[in-house]
């Protein structure tokens, strides 16, 4: 495939083996007190790409000083968090008793299995001076079999994460199999996540996956010929060569992996079965679930 692009870095028209994208999501910003996070799944026509199930971007956001992200304790099942930032910090806490400080590059994953409660707040010392946020949080599901393992929590700080150069173009491979690297974090089924950074008019050719999307995080690329634009998730062909080209300064995400059939979910509930759904509800409702040590003084009400 030839490699052309113009003087201002367009990419030039290339041949087409295959549409390249079947969808492309555009979420809306939401505020939820004093920043913005943006939605990309689920959405009424994309339930899920592979294990994925929900995909949040949030941020950049920019807080004075004494203000900054207070999320009270609340519980998941049947499935994983993953938490990846771009700047800023969170502090986890969890039921399991974890205390475990996010920054920009590392990987937070914890597995719900049958049942955990976290809370996301900050350190004083980041909150008493202005500072940002920006990052993305994923959850995957877990196969049925794995739905009700015990709960555990992962941390790979950002020297564990798989770094490469694919010609010029700059990877992360920070789960699963990619450009012949692995992974070092925890995965239960065939699951892909990585990001790319571009610069105007280069090209990366995407991993394979039984589903797979793109999500531009800064930029804008183009997939055969179609467009896909900043803060916009594309939903891409499973069964042809794919290649993105740059036409700004990039920085993409791209998950993918195996589809695990049908999930539903409530609120921060998700499982293959509904009455486990309501169980969960029931149980949150009448405080059966394990308190957060040293966060067990407040707790988010189920929604109405």
């Amino acid at each position: 495939m030839t490699n052309l692009m113009k003087a201002d870095g367009e990419c030039l028209d290339q041949q087409k083996p295959c549409a390249g994208v079947d969808m492309i999501v555009t979420p809306k910003d939401k505020d939820i007190g004093g920043f913005f996070v943006r939605r990309c799944l689920p959405v009424a026509k994309l339930r899920s790409v592979g294990p994925w199930i929900f995909f949040d971007h949030m941020g950049p956001a920019q807080f004075a000083a004494g203000q900054g992200i207070d999320v009270r304790p609340h519980p998941h099942i049947n499935l994983a968090t993953v938490t990846y930032l771009f700047e800023g910090e969170i502090l986890h806490r969890d039921s399991l008793g974890s205390l475990q400080a996010i920054k920009p590059g590392d990987i937070n994953l914890m597995v719900a299995g049958s049942g955990i409660v976290h809370s996301e707040r900050e350190r004083p010392e980041v909150r008493e001076t202005a500072h940002s946020l920006h990052g993305l949080q994923l959850w995957h599901a877990l196969p049925a079999q794995y739905e009700e393992i015990p709960p555990a929590f992962y941390h790979y700080g950002v020297d564990d994460i798989p770094s490469l150069k694919i010609g010029d173009v700059s990877v992360r491979v920070m789960m699963g199999r990619a450009y012949g690297v692995v992974s070092p974090v925890k995965t239960f089924c065939d699951t892909l996540y990585l990001e790319a950074f571009l610069q105007p008019g280069q090209r990366l050719e995407l991993p394979q996956a039984q589903e797979r999307a793109i999500y531009i995080a800064s930029g804008e690329v183009e997939v055969n010929g179609n467009k896909v634009a900043q803060h916009n998730l594309a939903s891409l062909s499973a069964d042809c060569k794919i290649e993105v080209c740059a036409t700004a300064v990039t920085r993409l995400a791209m998950i993918g992996g195996e589809p695990l059939g049908e999930r539903f979910m409530y609120w921060n509930f998700a499982s293959s079965r509904k009455e486990r759904i309501q169980l969960a509800m029931q149980d949150w409702q009448e405080q059966r679930f394990a308190k957060v040590p040293g966060d067990e003084q407040e707790f988010i009400p189920l929604p109405e």
